[in-house]
């Protein structure tokens, strides 16, 4: 999604209401349940969140300059530098050793990469169209972040095509991106 982004595909900026943020913060802890005991360090109440909006319908929220979170459709993104600082709050998966260099490369995750020895897959099922963090074998960070074109239990049995389409991920135009 971010491959090549650059400053060029940037429409206009714009201050959101207060209202709107309110609104905002909900979505986002409808979508992330337990991101609701740190919502307010990741926004905090008397900040001012500029809507960034872009080329092929993607919006941006920052704050204080940084990209907080994005949204695509219907989804609230968190941006990785927000999952580093609070990873507990997001689902996550495990890809294994072999799968990092294709991530990074900005592939779409397959199932064999997620099912594999070093791979970790939660217990509970995820259901599709999910938001996930990425996680390598032996990294402590997370290095993307994907939604699920198919449930975990899916992935699991079915081991074959893409588990995993990959929205974000370090090194990509977003995460390069400097206002």
């Amino acid at each position: 999604m971010f491959k090549r982004f650059t400053k060029e595909e940037i429409h206009s900026r714009s201050n959101i209401k207060s209202s709107a943020q309110r609104g905002l913060k909900s979505r986002f802890i409808d979508q992330f349940p337990d991101v609701e005991e740190v919502v307010e360090l990741i926004i905090p109440k008397k900040s001012q969140i500029i809507l960034i909006k872009c080329e092929e319908k993607i919006q941006l929220y920052s704050m204080n300059e940084e990209v907080v979170f994005f949204q695509s459709f219907d989804d609230l993104i968190p941006h990785l530098k927000v999952v580093h600082k609070f990873p507990q709050s997001f689902p996550r998966v495990q890809v294994d050793r072999g799968a990092i260099k294709f991530v990074l490369s900005g592939a779409n995750i397959m199932c064999p990469g997620l099912t594999s020895a070093g791979a970790k897959l939660p217990e509970e099922n995820i259901p599709v169209d999910s938001i996930v963090t990425i996680y390598a074998e032996g990294k402590e960070h997370a290095l993307a972040i994907g939604k699920l074109t198919m449930s975990t239990d899916d992935i699991k049995s079915i081991n074959k095509g893409i588990g995993i389409e990959l929205l974000h991920y370090l090194g990509d135009g977003l995460w390069n991106l400097t206002e």
